[in-house]
């Protein structure tokens, strides 16, 4: 099972460096923004299980950021705060945080939010955090995930099944990111056999349709896709 990944939107470095230690020390994956900038290119480079986002950032204000992206995604957001009068909350949740926790607070107590929101998403490497109408650039190669279409460098288009397609926007959603066989089953859950055999075939079968090289062996760990994504509106 791979590190849930947490991307932690906060401009007060010592805060961050202390939230960011203590949640890696908990088992996570922590990816650490200080501006919007730096948030949504963060989201835009990977996989991210939940934010953490402060509401005062600088110049920038944590509750518009937190509308911007749920305009696009689902990801769950926790919004922290100085303030904690009900109104910055319902400001909050009026954009779609999933919750919101007042400064300061107990670690642990933050810990046990976390995990509840997690929970509540029930997340696994997918698709889930990219807008089905994108164009999604990466290696050379172009997918269309709203005409489900894979075009290569040369610009000929590539015929991929069912399956084959439904990998390579798991492998899309998490590049650079070794999956595990079981990881990348679950992640499919099509009610196929899960068993590592079969992943191996299929990715095998998406290497010899598209690139050998887009696609990478992590010796002891599974597959990453060697390649950085960009999305592009269709």
């Amino acid at each position: 099972m791979s590190l849930q990944r947490l991307l932690l939107v906060e401009d007060d470095a010592e805060m961050a460096a202390m939230l960011a230690a203590y949640l890696q020390r908990q088992g996570f994956h922590v990816t650490q923004a200080h501006d919007r900038a730096g948030a949504l290119s963060a989201l835009r480079g990977g996989r991210v299980d939940l934010i953490l986002m402060d509401v005062s950032l600088g110049q920038d204000d944590g509750v518009r950021i937190c509308a911007e992206i749920r305009a696009e995604q689902d990801v769950p957001i926790i919004m922290v705060s100085a303030l904690s009068a009900d109104h910055q909350r319902m400001a909050g949740y009026d954009v779609g945080a999933d919750d919101y926790i007042a400064k300061p607070f107990n670690p642990d107590l933050l810990l046990a939010r976390i995990r509840a929101v997690l929970r509540r998403a029930g997340r696994v490497p997918s698709l889930v955090h990219r807008r089905r109408d994108s164009v999604i650039a990466f290696g050379g190669w172009r997918y269309d995930a709203r005409r489900e279409e894979v075009t290569s460098p040369g610009g000929w288009q590539v015929a991929l099944s069912s399956r084959e397609l439904a990998l390579l926007r798991v492998f899309l959603a998490n590049p650079l990111i070794p999956l595990s066989r079981d990881e990348i089953a679950v992640a499919l859950d099509d009610g196929h056999a899960a068993e590592g055999r079969a992943i191996d075939m299929l990715v095998g079968r998406l290497r010899q349709k598209t690139d050998p090289a887009l696609i990478r062996t992590e010796r002891g760990l599974g597959y990453v896709l060697a390649a950085e994504v960009a999305r592009q509106d269709a």
